[in-house]
This record gives C-alpha cells, structure tokens and sequence, in this order.
C-alpha cells in the first residue's frame, strides 16, 4: 500500500535534502565609488561615458553593480569627507576624476582599488611609481602627451598666422604644472613665440588674468587651468574671452561647447569610457599594481565660429578642415 505524503512531509523532506555551497550565501553586489572634484552638471558627459563604459562590459546598475556618486561641487576641502563616507561603505573600487581626487583618495586609503579616469601626469605628483608599474592602489589613465601644448601653438599660429605673444593661464599648484611648462616653453621656442605666464589660483583670478593679458599686449591665450576652476566658471570664461577680443585655446570641449573659441586635447569621454574596463578587471581579481596606466588614444579639435565671429577673427580654411567637429 503506497503511503499518501502530505504537504508537511513534503516540505520536510525539501528542508532535509543539502544545500549547494553556492546557493548558501547570496550574491553580493559590488559597490562602485564615483568621486568628482565638479558638480553633476558640469561632470554629466563624463559620468555618462563611464557608465555607457560599464554598459558595454554588461553592468546594469542597481542590478549587478552599484555605483555611489560624490561631487566636490568645486569646494575641495570636501573631498575628504566624501573619501570617508565611501570608504565606511566598503566600496569595492574609487574611481576618481581628476588629479585632485585622486591625490586625496590615496590618502584616505591604501587598500581599496583606486582607478583614475584621468591625471596629467601621475608619476611626476607621485601617485604612482611609474606608468608600466603603478606600485601600489592605484592604477588608470592619464591624459599625459608631451605634444598636446605644442599642436595647441601650432593652431593657433595656423590661425593667427602673424603670432607672437601669447599669454598662458595656468594653476601653478596643479600637480603637473612642471611638466606643463616644460612643453609649453619648448614648443613656444619651436615657433618662436614669446609667452606671458598668468596664475589662476581662484575664480577671482579670471578676470585679472584677462586684464593682465591685455595689458601685456597678448595676441592669444592658451588656457591651462583644469579642475572646478574651469569646469565651473565657464560662462564667465567665455564672456570675458569676447570682451578682451582674445582668441583662446582651450584645453577643455566642454568650454567650447559653451561659447568658447577653439580646443585640442584628450578626448576625455573616452578616458572615462576607458576607466569601466580598469573597474571589471579589478572586480575580477586583477589589482592595481599589475594594471599598467595608459596614456590617451582618441584626440579631438573642435572649433567655434559663433565664438569667432564674436571677436572678430577669420579661421583659415586650412584650419577648420583639421577639425573634428566644428560648430556653426
């Protein structure tokens, strides 16, 4: 006679029978530190870059990956505070945006996985040993090319073709300002341009740079200055480039984008773009010391004839067709 099981044995039996070691501990989901020294908004394109990166590697957020945002909002002395708050959640990697952030992140930690979407030059301000060898916990991409300051002369001599001072606005507390000058000055000599150096400490520096520039009797700028300086103050930068009648390199498109003359550089989107592969790879076991840093891939040109007509200034056809993007 077969023995009738009820819903209570059942349920019994299911509760006896072994649990495989896997099923025993739920998946735990990675938690990701994003750390910009900016605000939301001036950081949007590049947040997205790095999320469209992480995409790509088949990441969802909030599904397999969780990603915990942070900005300065342009206040620096902030960024310890947040480096705290991401380090109590015990993210799994930091990934940060600049050279600010990242000098503040190596010292809030030296064992969380630290990967930097973008630092000038991170073996000069010591935050790693050296490209190949990063060293310690921290490893990414660096928008390090010693050419970049000279093509910047270069377009603008293309453009201004009877060029010869140019004033440079730069932060001599960047990290990398001495490599910076190094490659100005040579390839100011190249094209035999004399150069007049302007500090630009704060946002108040701005418009003094500006006056100083024109007192000097500048023909150009090249602009220099990265971080919130630059990132928060752009309509202001824009405003006063079209009131001294000064054409302007930039180092940034965002700049451009909002008003500004001209930009070659990294293309920083994909740089950040870049940083996801550095964050699965070290989900995945590898770490730091072992990822070796790279430099830049993709370089953009772009150039603003709004801006240019504003002041005045023609652009040679024979530099808009270098352009990769040319706004109208």
């Amino acid at each position: 006679m077969t023995k009738k099981i009820t819903r209570r044995t059942f349920c019994s039996m299911l509760l006896a029978l072994p649990i495989p070691a896997g099923a025993q501990q739920q998946t735990k989901i990675p938690r990701i530190g994003l750390l910009y020294a900016g605000t939301p908004s001036t950081q949007f394109a590049r947040v997205e870059a790095f999320r469209q990166g992480l995409r790509e590697l088949g990441y969802v957020e909030g599904k397999n990956i969780i990603i915990e945002y942070r900005y300065a909002e342009g206040k620096l002395d902030r960024l310890p505070a947040l480096l705290a708050e991401l380090v109590r959640l015990k993210v799994a990697v930091i990934v940060t945006g600049g050279g600010s952030s990242t000098r503040a992140a190596k010292e809030a930690t030296s064992t969380i996985p630290i990967v930097m979407a973008q630092v000038g030059d991170p073996v000069g301000s010591g935050l790693v040993d050296s490209l190949a060898h990063p060293g310690g916990n921290i490893t990414g991409l660096s928008t390090l090319a010693p050419e970049l300051n000279g093509k910047r002369l270069e377009l603008l001599k293309e453009t201004i073709p009877k060029l010869s001072r140019v004033a440079v606005f730069r932060t001599s507390t960047q990290t990398d300002n001495e490599q910076l000058l190094r490659d100005v000055n040579l390839a100011a000599k190249a094209f035999g341009v004399k150069l007049q150096y302007l500090d630009v400490l704060t946002p108040k520096d701005i418009e003094t740079a500006f006056r100083a520039a024109t007192k000097g009797r500048a023909q150009a700028v090249l602009w220099l200055v990265a971080g919130p300086i630059a990132g928060g103050h752009r309509t202001e930068i824009v405003e006063l480039a079209v009131k001294s009648r000064l054409p302007v390199m930039y180092t940034s498109p965002a700049i451009v984008e909002a008003g500004g003359l001209m930009t070659y550089g990294v293309d920083n989107r994909d740089l950040d773009r870049r940083a996801a592969v550095y964050v699965d790879k070290i989900l995945k076991g590898r770490t730091p010391r072992d990822l070796p840093v790279e430099q830049p891939m993709k370089f953009e040109f772009i150039v603003n004839l709004q801006a240019a007509d504003k002041i005045g200034l023609k652009i040679p056809p024979n530099v808009l067709v270098r352009a990769t993007k040319v706004i109208k």
